[in-house]
């Protein structure tokens, strides 16, 4: 059985990422989660009610340790299964000018996005390359890309693994592993929920925030059987604003 495994997927864009891959593909799906089982539980409801199928996996993705015992596990009890889609969508903010921004607020998110990234992506892709197939999505930002004042260390994250990610589809195309990333603008979302919405839109071309359903569209999209011959890009999902 095939499966896909979407770190941070018990709220937001997370979810939508979730939901949309179990009904377009239907694939088995391993939320990922790291404190909110409630809202994890929420999602494999909605996934299960729709015919589809998943299970909760808790793990921290910042922490190696944990993410090898979790996925070690997993793997002993599903000998069956084989994550073929790989969704790196974990992150925080944790924003403010750097001049004043305290040493963990940097450290926590470059930890859970770029190490997360790291962790996660190193395990999953070994069997992937032995199988000669998979699909990885790394969920960026447009402040990776175009910078954002108050976001230094979001965008050293998400810049970074803009990079990896190019360099990681050129490790392994040669086994028919694509590797790309999608990059939003303006989501409605709960990273999102403290923004003034009616003036930022006013930045966007559309003059509006976008929804986590059209960012996970895309995401799915990249996972289909249409996308074998798009690695190492970087699509923008933004209403207008490029980098």
């Amino acid at each position: 059985m095939n499966c896909a495994l979407v770190t941070g997927a018990s709220r937001g864009l997370g979810k939508a990422i979730a939901l949309q891959l179990a009904a377009d593909h239907k694939l088995h799906i391993l939320i990922n989660y790291a404190s909110n089982k409630q809202a994890a539980e929420e999602t494999l409801t909605t996934i299960k009610n729709s015919g589809g199928s998943g299970e909760l996996l808790p793990f921290n993705v910042q922490d190696h340790e944990t993410v090898n015992a979790a996925l070690d596990h997993w793997h002993k009890e599903n000998e069956d299964k084989f994550i073929s889609v790989l969704v790196n969508n974990a992150g925080i903010t944790r924003d403010g000018l750097l001049m004043w921004m305290p040493e963990k607020d940097w450290d926590d998110v470059l930890n859970i996005s770029l190490k997360g990234f790291y962790n996660v992506t190193r395990y999953v892709v070994n069997p992937m390359l032995r199988k000669r197939t998979g699909r990885i999505v790394n969920i960026v930002s447009l402040s990776g890309l175009k910078g954002n004042a108050g976001q230094t260390n979001y965008a050293a994250a998400k810049g970074a693994i803009v990079a990896a990610t190019k360099s990681l589809a050129f490790e392994v195309a040669k086994r028919k592993i694509t590797v790309n990333a999608v990059a939003p603008g303006f989501i409605r979302s709960d990273m999102t929920e403290g923004l003034n919405e009616k003036e930022l839109s006013k930045l966007v071309p559309m003059e509006r925030f976008g929804t986590p359903e059209e960012v996970a569209h895309v995401v799915s999209f990249l996972t289909s059987d249409k996308a074998t011959y798009i690695t190492g890009e970087i699509i923008n999902v933004n209403g207008g604003i490029y980098s």
